[in-house]
This record gives structure tokens, sequence and C-alpha cells, in this order.
């Protein structure tokens, strides 16, 4: 995972004629598979976030209060700011991707 994350940050800063397929520490087949990793492990995060909503209907007001007030919601709500950057994190990745991809198709 390390290496997929050197390779997005260095492709940010690299332009795409500059990006030498022998110097990257991930294939193109292993980058998609980690997008379509954490993409999925999102898309999770996303329906559980839902579901909780939800079930908040269901509590009265005074359960919902005492829920509210616990350490477990305030981490809840610390997970959703994260998952937030995250995801603008996946649209670096996705376009990383995308110029890799377009740089391999130009190399052949």
């Amino acid at each position: 995972m390390a290496g997929l994350l050197i390779f997005a940050r260095e492709s940010f800063e690299m332009n795409t004629t500059q990006i030498n397929m022998d110097d990257l520490d991930i294939d193109l087949p292993n980058a998609k598979l980690a997008y379509t990793i954490i993409q999925s492990l999102l898309e999770g995060q996303e329906a559980l976030s839902d579901l909780l909503v939800v079930m908040s209907h269901a509590l009265d007001e005074d359960v919902l209060k005492a829920l509210t007030a616990t350490n477990e919601w305030q981490n809840y709500l610390e997970s959703k700011r994260n998952l937030e950057n995250t995801k603008l994190q996946i649209e670096k990745l996705t376009d990383a991707l995308r110029k890799l991809e377009d740089g391999i198709s130009d190399n052949n």
C-alpha cells in the first residue's frame, strides 16, 4: 500500500510525458485493483452511514441525545470527515491512473 501512495504522490508531481514505466513501483493492473478495493470500502462505509441515519429515526429523542454524547459517536463523526478527504484523494488517484493508462497506450 505504501508503494501505491508513493506512486500517487509522484504521479501528481509529474507531467504525463515524464512518467517512466520502469520507475513505477506499481503496475496498472495492481493500481486498478487497489482502486477497486478502496472504492468498495468507501461504498460500504456510505451504506453503513445511511443505515445509521435510518436507525436514528427510530430512536426517541432522549436515546438519540445520549447516543450522540458518546465517544463512539464523536469517532463516527471524525470518520465521516476523514471520508470526505478520502473521496478527494480517490479522485486524484483516478486521475493518476488515467494518466498511467494513457502513458502505457502512448508507449505501445
